[in-house]
């Protein structure tokens, strides 16, 4: 599943869908993004964005990545685990249309 993201259509992501035998779930175009991993990528985004020398080579930053990692507190991981049911029923409550939050 995808968020039909144009970087998830190009030839070559299709291409290896196809060569992995994977079938692409449709996802209407509208569909709530109820994954927390997206509030981990902001999480590491902002301490980042934080850093007194922020990375500048690719080298750099994947070590900085794997330092905030290391660093992010168990309890926001909890949290965002514990909130799942919170969100689907409020997804359920909207119909999947706009969640208030």
């Amino acid at each position: 599943m995808d968020d039909n993201a144009p970087c998830h259509r190009t030839v070559a992501a299709e291409q290896l869908l196809e060569s992995e035998d994977i079938e692409r779930m449709d996802c209407p175009s509208r569909s709530p993004d109820l994954n927390p991993i997206e509030h981990v990528w902001e999480f590491l985004g902002r301490r980042l964005a934080a850093r007194t020398l922020p990375p500048v080579t690719i080298r750099e930053l994947r070590l900085a990545l794997q330092d905030e990692w290391a660093e992010m507190p168990q309890q926001l991981i909890d949290t965002l685990i514990l909130s799942m049911g919170r969100r689907c029923e409020t997804c359920l409550a909207v119909r999947g249309d706009h969640i208030p939050y």
